[in-house]
């Protein structure tokens, strides 16, 4: 397998590459902060919970599907500033793939959110083979939908599960198959 810190995607401003456990600490400080973390069920993670989350990425997301959330580096200054990529989940019995992304709070308004969705939405399509993507946002998350929409996303439903309600939205890729 090709090096962990060699980049999966590469954008203008963006570095993705698969996590590790020296990312253990920079996850962490995204995790523990309460405004970054906002609208996610579970809220703030603590050091162990973060740890147990990226060890799941690592063994499981990348082990069964060769992807899953990356970090994700700001190419100007080096800096980790959040966590992207592909999640995988299962919603009224069928598997849809999920458009996820993450920026820490200092370095939002600058256009990375969208910049690193546009990104997935073509790894997921082009690399990957996925045929549909998906994005699930709170409704009181005008960023996040605002990031959907920007990358060619619409709104298709609201759902409800485990985690709560969150509105559903959604891309197909454009060549239809």
């Amino acid at each position: 397998m090709a090096d962990s810190q060699a980049a999966v995607i590469e954008t203008e401003r963006l570095l993705l590459r698969r996590l590790t456990p020296d990312d253990l600490d920079a996850l962490f400080a995204l995790y523990r902060d309460p405004e970054v973390r906002r609208y996610f069920p579970d809220g703030t993670l603590t050091y162990e919970e973060t740890k147990a989350e990226l060890e799941w990425i690592i063994d499981v997301y990348y082990g069964k599907y060769g992807w899953g959330l990356w970090a994700t580096i700001h190419k100007p200054t080096g800096a980790f500033i959040g966590r992207c990529g592909l999640l995988p989940w299962t919603i009224d019995g069928q598997t849809e793939v999920e458009v996820a992304y993450l920026i820490a709070k200092e370095y939002w308004g600058q256009g990375l959110g969208s910049e690193a969705a546009q990104a997935i939405v073509r790894y997921g399509f082009e690399q990957v083979g996925l045929s549909r993507l998906i994005c699930l946002i709170e409704e009181e998350n005008q960023a996040s939908q605002h990031v959907a929409a920007k990358i060619g996303m619409a709104f298709e439903r609201e759902i409800e599960d485990k985690y709560g309600r969150a509105m559903m939205y959604s891309i197909t890729r454009p060549d239809g198959a």
